[in-house]
């Protein structure tokens, strides 16, 4: 089974620097996309549902801001749009398709660096999530959380560490919380299961030449179910296009195994 995800920053915009020409030839099972940026009713099915998917997507509220979908070549069982906390789920932020053997979600965590209420926010977010992965384990059904955590859990996730320790999405608070899920819940950190190295990135800033220094951050993750950690087969991070400022993680598991 193969699963790519991807904040697009906007699926238009991707669209047109030749996301779903890439997506054709990838040929996955499932694609996880946060930060669409667009409504459904705004994309046309021809140029944004590519033959044999079925597709569904979680909007914000407001035009033009957040939001993530799924795209997927079985039909789920089910489809499941929010948490359950209602300004979380006016931003477009959790999107969970069930299957007969795997719960698959596309998330996109908040960011806190626009200014401080955001951070807040952020973490009531981070709160309010707990249960969501405790009912998740209590299922006993495998499950995968793809996405924009907007979080870089450890110094080798990100470039400079050292500058970025009082910023948004490596704040100690963050950073603690990823290892709770990690060591407390038994969540799996997917692409650490079999790509160990330094310089792995995921996202970089606009600002200056981050991307050509490779000054970046992994802020994007597949996170399991503790049940997948010996399937998990193949992860790559896609850096020879660039449809947004964030790049593809792609991931591969053997269901079978």
């Amino acid at each position: 089974m193969k699963i790519i995800t991807l904040n697009a920053n906007g699926i238009r915009a991707a669209e047109k620097k030749g996301l779903f020409r890439w997506l054709e030839k990838e040929q996955a099972d499932v694609i996880c996309i946060q930060e669409t940026k667009a409504q459904l009713h705004q994309l046309s099915p021809a140029q944004f549902i590519p033959p044999g998917h079925h597709f569904y997507q979680a909007d914000a509220t407001q035009k033009g801001y957040s939001g993530v979908s799924i795209y997927c070549k079985k039909q789920p069982l089910a489809v499941k749009y929010g948490i359950g906390f209602e300004t979380f789920d006016a931003e477009g932020r959790w999107l969970e398709a069930e299957f007969d053997d795997i719960i698959i979600i596309s998330l996109y965590l908040p960011s806190g660096s626009a200014k401080e209420e955001r951070q807040d926010f952020k973490y009531i977010c981070m709160e309010k999530l707990e249960p969501v992965f405790k009912r998740l384990l209590d299922s006993k059904k495998p499950f995968i959380i793809t996405g924009d955590w907007n979080i870089a859990h450890k110094e080798i996730d990100i470039k400079n560490w050292k500058g970025n320790l009082k910023n948004s999405g490596f704040l100690p608070e963050e950073r603690a919380w990823l290892t709770k899920l990690f060591d407390e819940f038994g969540l799996i950190d997917g692409f650490r299961e079999v790509e160990p190295g330094e310089h792995q990135y995921s996202w970089w800033s606009n600002r200056g030449q981050a991307w050509a220094n490779n000054t970046g951050w992994r802020i994007d993750y597949q996170i399991t179910s503790p049940c997948l950690k010996n399937k998990i087969k193949k992860a790559n991070i896609y850096k020879e296009e660039r449809f947004s400022d964030h790049a593809p993680v792609i991931m591969e598991y053997d269901m079978n195994t």
